[in-house]
């Protein structure tokens, strides 16, 4: 199955360790949507937003995969799965359930989302602009 990763799961290395079989494929964005942080964890969400993109990581993972994501993610009370198309191929992601306001990312926890973004070649002004579009 695909998986869209845009925040602590860019980090090849840890989502390597996390999903044994996971393969990263590409990079790619998911239109219509913006990055934010979030919760008591301060983690990263997508939101709707029209005419903006998030871009992220796009991985190939099995149901094994999946299933230690979903344990990784507290799925489903903290995040809920999204599916979109994505060159006609269905792509999961996750997004927070509760949508509280936004909370500025622990340096542990963003040192980690900035090192997947430069391991998938992500431009870091997108990862910049959701730290200042609270």
């Amino acid at each position: 199955m695909l998986y869209f990763a845009y925040g602590s799961n860019l980090h090849h290395f840890q989502m390597s360790r996390r999903c044994k079989d996971s393969i990263f494929l590409k990079k790619i964005n998911l239109k219509d949507f913006r990055l934010t942080f979030r919760s008591k964890y301060r983690a990263a969400d997508i939101e709707p937003r029209k005419n903006s993109f998030v871009p992220g990581g796009l991985y190939e993972i099995s149901k094994g995969d999946e299933k230690k994501l979903d344990i990784y993610e507290d799925y489903p009370n903290l995040y809920k799965k999204y599916y979109f198309l994505h060159h006609g191929e269905r792509v999961m992601t996750y997004t927070m359930v509760k949508k509280t306001s936004f909370r500025f990312p622990t340096e542990r926890y963003l040192n980690v989302v900035k090192r997947g973004y430069k391991d998938c070649r992500l431009d870091q002004k997108f990862l910049k602009q959701a730290l200042l579009d609270k």
